[in-house]
């Protein structure tokens, strides 16, 4: 695992009405990191983002719909996971269990959409600010990702 990366499979509290699904507590999750800002994607089926990340932003993330492959790269020469990789699946689906993740400024993420359209939720350490902003060709940096 990448260091500082965290992955939490959440507890779903359901009844004959629907469920009810915590899924961040900051008081918890940030540990302290200033929350910034939350936001709301819709991403088609087949689609591949990356790479992208953050000089100073944190991150958690929570697929509401849909399923994706993701995939993280610690990109901080400072850290003992330095180039590594990690690679899961988030997302609704019969053996998918929800969860939502964190990963810290420096770490790339990307992913494809396998189940769509994906609607996914995010909050962020600050709010959008292009000088904050790393982005990567998807060819440039050589993973091996099954997409």
């Amino acid at each position: 695992m990448i260091d500082g990366v965290v992955i939490n499979t959440l507890k779903t509290h359901g009844d004959h009405r629907g469920f009810f699904r915590e899924i961040f507590r900051f008081t918890e999750g940030f540990k302290g990191i200033p929350v910034g800002q939350l936001s709301h994607s819709l991403v088609n089926e087949g689609v591949i983002k990356g790479w992208h990340g953050h000089v100073y932003q944190s991150q958690w993330n929570y697929v509401v719909t849909g399923l994706i492959s993701i995939a993280l790269i610690d990109n901080r020469k400072d850290s003992p996971t330095y180039k590594k990789s990690t690679n899961f699946q988030v997302g609704d689906g019969d053996d998918h269990e929800p969860k939502a993740y964190f990963f810290p400024p420096g770490v790339f993420h990307g992913y494809k959409c396998l189940k769509g359209p994906m609607q996914i939720i995010y909050v962020t350490s600050g709010v959008f600010d292009l000088e904050d902003e790393i982005r990567v060709p998807l060819d440039e940096l050589h993973v091996d990702l099954d997409w």
